[in-house]
């Protein structure tokens, strides 16, 4: 697969918070230090072209939003809890301030503000199955081009990567998935 990266391409990184990394919690990734390694050098290939998210809890608890954080009710705290920090290793990731959403999707007016309407954004982070997914899906309807650097994502378990992987590769051209290496040595 030839990868091309466009100077005014940009790389997102969703959520690699300690919510999601930290052994103790109950959303942590088991693949989130494997993915990570590869995010610090896409990070280093995009330069100030890197965007990090943040999901904080403050969505409104009278919506199904409640029901949710009744489900999982370690994480209904305040949006300033540790749990919500970037990870250390992802803090100076990105010179821009973070985007910090309530929501699982990513794609919103906040993150189009600096992107634009329809850019080539190369996605990874966490969880593959949860907020990548909710991510690039709307991006691709809204017309950017999306590639999903599939080791540079973090799935819940192995089965949910591979299946999310599996949905969001139904998507050519709108979305692709290609690995660190192909897009790190990539011409631009």
């Amino acid at each position: 697969m030839t990868v091309r990266v466009d100077h005014d391409a940009w790389l997102v990184v969703i959520d690699p918070q300690v919510i999601f990394a930290a052994p103790e919690s109950e959303w942590a990734s088991p693949f989130f230090d494997e993915a990570f390694v590869n995010i610090r050098a896409l990070a280093e290939r995009f330069g100030e072209r890197v965007i990090v998210t943040r999901w904080l809890p403050t969505a409104d608890r009278s919506t199904s939003w409640g029901e949710y954080f009744a489900a999982w009710p370690f994480a209904d705290k305040p949006a300033d809890d540790h749990l919500y920090d970037l990870v250390p290793e992802a803090v100076g990731l990105s010179a821009l301030p973070t985007v910090d959403l309530p929501t699982f999707g990513k794609w919103a007016e906040a993150l189009t503000d600096i992107t634009g309407p329809a850019p080539h954004l190369f996605v990874t982070g966490v969880s593959t199955d949860c907020c990548v997914l909710c991510t690039v899906l709307p991006a691709a309807d809204a017309g950017a081009w999306v590639t999903v650097v599939t080791d540079a994502c973090a799935g819940s378990t192995a089965e949910n990567q591979a299946a999310a992987l599996h949905v969001m590769g139904l998507y050519p051209p709108q979305i692709s998935l290609a690995t660190t290496a192909e897009i790190v040595g990539a011409t631009s």
